[in-house]
């Protein structure tokens, strides 16, 4: 059964780190949010409200029903996208399994915001202050939580692909 991995945390906190790395260790499909949305902007000129998470689904959904791991990398804010993202594994007919990323040490986040380079020509970061006060709901259903703070990429990794396994 294909797995959507579905990353879920407040910008710099190592999620995107995580997510790709991810997919090398398991040869799974990667879907970014911020890569999708500053394509639309470019090639549409328009100002993107949820049209870059909608067309992720799909192309989630697509992979998913080929049987394809995919792994999702989003904000995934508020539990309206975190619930469609379980939607759309389970009408493909594969399991959803939610990834919080987080870093718990405030001037560890706050540097990594301000000295960052996320590959993604054009997209306009936000700013340390802007990240503080973004809209993030608190979890209410099951997920997998890493925290990045202080820590290598690879014990991460290590650490989530243990929990993945006893999950």
């Amino acid at each position: 059964m294909a797995v959507l991995y579905i990353f879920s945390g407040l910008p710099g906190s190592g999620k995107s780190t995580i997510a790709q790395l991810l997919c090398q260790e398991i040869d799974a499909d990667y879907l970014r949010i911020d890569t999708i949305e500053q394509a639309l902007r470019e090639l549409c000129d328009v100002e993107v409200q949820g049209e870059g998470y909608r067309l992720a689904y799909r192309i989630a959904a697509d992979n998913l029903q080929l049987g394809r791991d995919v792994v999702a990398d989003s904000c995934n804010p508020i539990a309206l996208t975190r619930n469609e993202w379980d939607d759309v594994a389970y009408k493909a007919g594969a399991r959803p399994l939610n990834i919080e990323v987080v870093c718990s040490d405030e001037r560890e986040h706050q540097s990594r915001i301000e000295r960052r380079d996320v590959g993604i020509k054009g997209i306009q970061l936000p700013t340390w202050a802007e990240v503080q006060v973004r809209e993030y709901h608190p979890w209410t259903s099951h997920r997998l939580v890493i925290d990045t703070a202080g820590r290598s990429v690879r014990a991460c990794l290590d650490e989530l692909l243990e929990k993945i396994t006893s999950d």
